[in-house]
């Protein structure tokens, strides 16, 4: 029986640091085992600029050091400028540029309404290689919650596929088996991240027995049935497929209210609870591609050289129930059942 694990140094493919006295609470939480992440642009007012991209990842350095990596996105608007975007990668300022219908999600109403009028960005980002991150669902009030990353998928990303040849793709925080399905019968230019609440959690989990708001997110969490499918992608040995912890901290008031916000904070124990369900899956072998190959390979980085060793420990391991910030309390996701994985080894060159 494995009782230890050694791997790259894992990515984080989808992740929220917000800014201010939050960034300076959290970052350490993900820079403490991640090597590198794609940070998600949607702050207020939204990162749209590559000198405002090039001033928000010196804020998160400023935190948390040169052991981590921040790789910048910029938030696409109507009024994007395909130049600007294009200069930025060149720099390297930034690594991708993100899709948000307008609506969407959190601080997304400066999104995309019409996507005609983003077609020349596209367009510059497929001849340039810039990859596109998209939150895939439609905001149209007549399409069910449940629903909308399967509309998402025939309404807007295939057309936007077929209209825009080489563009490559990141479908971020897949929560079905359509979106499962779509990813594996399409080429290499198309990849997905997959979070690792959504391995754990299905709707049951957010409304049975009462309302859990720390595991309200957008996408919501869907049927078991869908759950399973990611867990099998995710498990598979698929390279498309990599982990995107969409790891998102709200301040507990912000979340247990009347209209509480989206996203699950789960930067703190990732690595442990991956690890848990990955034996459980009878995967393990599978981790290491998951969290620290198949991302890098999308996004034509070079693996990380440093090293993490997970070990197997007799009895639980514990976590902090809450982070404290300048911000206010952030709760740590608990997945609902114990994990017997631990991060002992910190990063290594």
């Amino acid at each position: 029986m494995t009782q230890s694990l050694t791997l790259p140094r894992p990515d984080d493919w989808h992740l929220h640091l917000r800014d201010g006295a939050m960034l300076a609470g959290i970052a350490p939480e993900s820079a403490r085992h991640f090597a590198r992440a794609i940070i998600m642009p949607n702050l207020v007012p939204p990162v749209v600029t590559g000198a405002q991209a090039a001033a928000y990842r010196d804020r998160i350095l400023a935190v948390t050091g040169t052991g981590f990596t921040p790789l910048m996105t910029l938030y696409l608007t109507e009024a994007t400028d395909p130049a600007d975007v294009v200069a930025a990668h060149k720099a390297g300022i930034i690594t991708a540029v993100k899709l948000y219908p307008a609506g969407a999600t959190t601080n997304s109403a400066s999104g995309v309404r019409d996507f005609d009028r983003v077609r020349a960005v596209l367009e510059a980002m497929a001849e340039a290689g810039i990859p596109l991150c998209t939150h895939g669902e439609v905001t149209d009030h007549a399409v069910d919650i449940f629903d909308r990353e399967a509309v998402f998928i025939d309404r807007v990303l295939d057309p936007i596929r077929r209209k825009t040849p080489g563009l490559r793709v990141v479908m971020e925080h897949i929560t079905t088996s359509e979106a499962v399905a779509y990813v594996q019968s399409q080429p290499a230019d198309l990849g997905a991240t997959i979070t690792t609440h959504h391995l754990v959690i299905n709707r049951n989990h957010i409304l049975v027995g009462g309302i859990k708001p720390h595991y309200y997110c957008l996408p919501v969490a869907k049927r078991e049935a869908h759950r399973l499918a990611l867990v099998q992608a995710a498990t598979s040995g698929d390279a498309r497929f990599f982990l995107g912890t969409d790891s998102a901290p709200h301040a507990d008031d912000a979340k247990e209210s009347a209209c509480g916000c989206a996203g699950c904070f789960t930067a703190t124990n990732t690595m442990s609870i991956l690890a848990q369900i990955f034996e459980e899956a009878g995967a393990l072998d599978k981790l290491e591609g998951f969290a620290s190959r198949n991302g890098p390979g999308f996004y034509r980085l070079p693996v990380n050289s440093a090293t993490i060793t997970l070990e197997k420990t007799p009895e639980p391991v514990t976590y902090p129930a809450k982070i404290e910030t300048g911000a206010g309390q952030v709760t740590v996701f608990d997945p609902g059942f114990p994990l017997y994985w631990q991060v002992r080894q910190e990063a290594t060159s």
